[in-house]
């Protein structure tokens, strides 16, 4: 954050400094990022990570619940989405979102993305499209921590927005494939949004993280400013998709995958650091 520019004022007889934003200050949690994306800053301190303490479910790779503390950052509102990943393609010439192998799961026609979608989370994309996009776009990807804490807040709760069991007025899950039909408009759910104000941090799409996947990670993890393992093989996936059940809809679901691995139900967000 630059230093506030001081201008000096003539009020009622007596010269005063006021303090005025630069152009470049942090003004709100709303602040827009390179490529025009909405973001939210997330301030710096603690939460706890992991399996909400008395939850005796998810997988092994989900504890022990810890804590950790961040510094503050920002984090994308909402996932990136095929409107904005499109001018990322015309300005760089990166390859379009395609599925590799079953084009009834693509929504781009080639290098075409119809207008209908444009408002609909990227899709079909790998940890290195997710990765070029947001260097591209002057952030990162998230760490895995900043992911959980973005969408749960500095509580413990199971989903983004509570502890209410999900519903369709909270995500977009538990469908099948229908085209473009399948995925909703980012931001439609205003009940499922975290207590931070980022949506879609359930449903939608699975989110590409920074980090690599190691099961023990929790076990070993720093406490301050965790970023992952220094190498692996497989990538971690955060949030849930259009696909799945109530168990995976869980804020510290996470799961693994192979960073070359384009799908349709994968997309991402991106963060930055707050300065």
């Amino acid at each position: 954050m630059q230093a506030p520019l001081f201008r000096t004022v003539l009020f009622y007889g007596l010269l005063c400094f006021v303090s005025v934003p630069t152009a470049g200050a942090d003004l709100s949690k709303a602040q827009t990022g390179k490529d025009g994306a909405p973001i939210v800053l997330v301030p710096a301190g603690s939460f706890p990570m992991g399996v909400p303490k008395g939850d005796r479910d998810g997988g092994r790779d989900e504890y022990p619940n810890h804590e950790v503390f961040l510094d503050a950052y920002y984090i994308d509102k909402f996932e990136m989405t095929n409107g904005r990943y499109r001018e990322f393609v015309r300005a760089t010439g990166h390859r379009p979102p395609q599925h590799p192998k079953d084009p009834s799961r693509n929504l781009w026609q080639g290098a075409v993305m119809p207008d209908s979608i444009v408002d609909q989370p990227v899709i079909n994309v790998d940890w290195q499209d997710a990765d070029a996009y947001c260097l591209w776009a002057g952030r990162r990807l998230p760490t895995e921590a900043e992911w959980e804490k973005a969408a749960r807040g500095t509580g413990d709760p199971r989903f983004p927005w509570g502890n209410v069991e999900p519903t369709h007025k909270h995500l977009n899950f538990n469908q099948r494939w229908q085209g473009e039909k399948t995925l909703k408009p980012v931001g439609s759910y205003e009940a499922g949004k975290s207590p931070f104000g980022v949506y879609d941090m359930a449903g939608n799409v699975w989110e590409w993280v920074a980090d690599w996947y190691d099961a023990y990670y929790y076990e070993k993890s720093p406490a301050r400013n965790p970023k992952g393992p220094a190498t692996g093989i497989d990538k971690v996936l955060r949030s849930s998709g259009w696909e799945v059940e109530t168990p995976l809809v869980r804020s510290v679901t996470r799961v693994k995958s192979d960073p070359l691995n384009r799908n349709h139900s994968t997309g991402f967000r991106c963060a930055a650091d707050a300065r």
